[in-house]
């Protein structure tokens, strides 16, 4: 009942730590009862050692993902189930796998072991195609982001890092005192702690009071059409969605205004590809230049392209009939008075609602079982590569799509590809006013620290916001208003080291995770 206990505690506490109603000072000892249950498993009881180590876990994640990811159901009720069950599912593996190497190591090795392989998991969340790295630990920081500009550097998974070192210090100051029962070893500890947890803190304070951002600028103007994606967004037309957004852009945009930017696939008919010259919403985009002609106007819509030739046909396209297929698109264009057509397709895509995980694989097995439950219809088509926008003043903007802000090494690759500042386009609405938009928000600072690069930020229903070079919200138009908003947006061609060398923490704590494994097995075989 006790290890029952401890791992409800860690669950709790995980999930109170987290933004963006929560507190991340908590999480630097959320790992610390669950991994004194194991502990305590492990020395104390012999039989069916793993599967009491694994339901322990589980019930941890399981309560940390239900309490800080439950809105997900409100868009997707198989999604939600799946996101929260299944990944639950793979962190209890992770840590089963800290098990079995602290049972066949010393305390240093099994530690160093768990911290590279939480890093592994968050990495493995980044890259494949149940990709789900909302929880990644680097994350819970981002309302508290002035504690961790050193994100340049880092990117999140520094985050990571510093708050397993710190779950290790205390665990390890726990076992001490527990043995020896001695007041110093809590003093020496707590000291220690605590400089471990300020001595980050005060540093990317420093780096934030010494940071200067730049001074080339340009006014952009964000567009929230508020459109409620279950009652209007597909009972209206891009005709009326274009009308609203020429009234909203009358209320702020200029003759000095550079970029006005609306949300994600606001123009939602369903166009075809090669007749978007010719659709409403080029349509509308060249009633704006010629009313603004230094306007780039950026926006999001949705494409399909319909065929016949088996030699087009894509991992993603989606089967007709007898040699019929199409390829489903989430865009972003960008018309100016020099180019009236720069398009850019939405690639890291929500696991069943845009894409079928593994669809050669799962599709002969589940057949249908995805549209059954409510999720994906059609599979979306991305790209290769991270296109930017070229504006007609020289400048260039990421036209970063929805879920892809989550990604920091991602968003790297629009800022080598020479974006000055970031676009994000997005439609929260499918969860409701619920905890998801604020954390998608919250998120995107992160981004803004990690690549010193400013952000605009339009999201159908809110909370589109401006975000400067140091993560801070400098302005924004809330939840369900309709409207828009002005600004000055700072431009920066500069690379971090971040941006330069990515996720080198996590690609070192690949090598190290492998290295561990491997000796605990082969010292555990020897010394048997």
């Amino acid at each position: 009942m006790k290890n029952l206990l401890y791992a409800l505690l860690s669950g709790i506490i995980l999930a109170t730590a987290w933004p963006t109603y929560g507190f991340p000072l908590l999480l630097f000892a959320a790992f610390v009862p669950l991994m004194y249950a194991e502990f305590r498993i492990r020395n104390s009881q012999k039989k069916y050692l793993k599967l009491k180590i694994f339901a322990a876990s589980y019930l941890s994640f399981f309560l940390w993902n239900l309490l800080t990811t439950y809105w997900l159901y409100f868009s997707t009720p198989f999604g939600g189930a799946f996101a929260i069950l299944v990944n639950s599912l793979l962190m209890a593996g992770i840590f089963l796998l800290y098990h079995i190497v602290a049972k066949r190591s010393n305390f240093k090795a099994a530690s160093a072991f768990f911290i590279c392989i939480w890093i592994v998991f968050e990495k493995l969340h980044l890259g494949w195609e149940f990709s789900w790295p909302w929880l990644n630990l680097g994350n819970a920081f981002s309302k508290y982001h002035n504690w961790v500009q050193w994100y340049e550097y880092t990117g999140a998974f520094g985050g990571t890092l510093w708050v397993l070192l710190v779950n290790v210090a205390i665990f390890k100051m726990l076992l001490a005192w527990k043995e020896f029962r001695k007041k110093e070893i809590l003093y020496r500890g707590i000291i220690k702690i605590a400089a471990f947890i300020a001595i980050p803190i005060a540093i990317s304070y420093l780096i934030r009071s010494n940071y200067t951002e730049s001074t080339n600028t340009l006014e952009a103007v964000i567009l929230q059409p508020n459109i409620n994606p279950y009652t209007e967004k597909y009972n209206t037309n891009d005709t009326r969605i274009g009308d609203l957004l020429l009234k909203l852009s009358a209320e702020k945009v200029t003759e000095t205004t550079d970029i006005l930017v609306a949300p994600e696939t606001v123009f939602a008919d369903g166009t075809v590809l090669s007749n978007f010259p010719r659709s409403e919403a080029s349509f509308y985009g060249r009633q704006l230049i010629e009313k603004y002609p230094t306007i780039n106007f950026l926006s999001g819509i949705s494409f399909f392209e319909r065929f016949q030739d088996p030699e087009l046909v894509e991992k993603q396209s989606n089967l007709i009939g007898p040699n019929d297929w199409y390829n489903d698109y989430n865009s972003a264009f960008m018309m100016n008075s020099e180019n009236p057509q720069q398009l850019y397709h939405k690639s890291k895509l929500v696991v069943g609602v845009e894409n079928f995980p593994y669809k050669d694989i799962l599709k002969p097995i589940l057949g249908d079982i995805m549209i059954d439950l409510g999720g994906t219809v059609a599979m979306k088509t991305t790209q290769d590569d991270r296109s930017v926008f070229q504006l007609n003043n020289s400048y260039t903007t990421a036209p970063i799509i929805c879920y892809e802000s989550v990604y920091g090494e991602y968003v790297t690759g629009y800022v080598h590809n020479g974006a000055n500042f970031l676009t994000i386009i997005t439609n929260d609405a499918w969860w409701g006013d619920s905890p998801g938009h604020k954390q998608h928000l919250s998120y995107a600072k992160l981004r803004a620290i990690e690549s010193r690069r400013s952000i605009v930020r339009s999201a159908n229903t809110g909370i589109s916001a401006f975000i400067n070079e140091k993560g801070d919200v400098v302005k924004s138009l809330g939840y369900e208003e309709q409207g828009s908003i002005k600004n000055m947006v700072t431009l920066n061609s500069g690379e971090t080291f971040y941006v330069k060398y990515g996720d080198y923490i996590a690609r070192i704590s690949q090598l190290l995770a492998v290295f561990l494994f491997l000796f605990a097995v082969v010292r555990y075989k020897r010394r048997r």
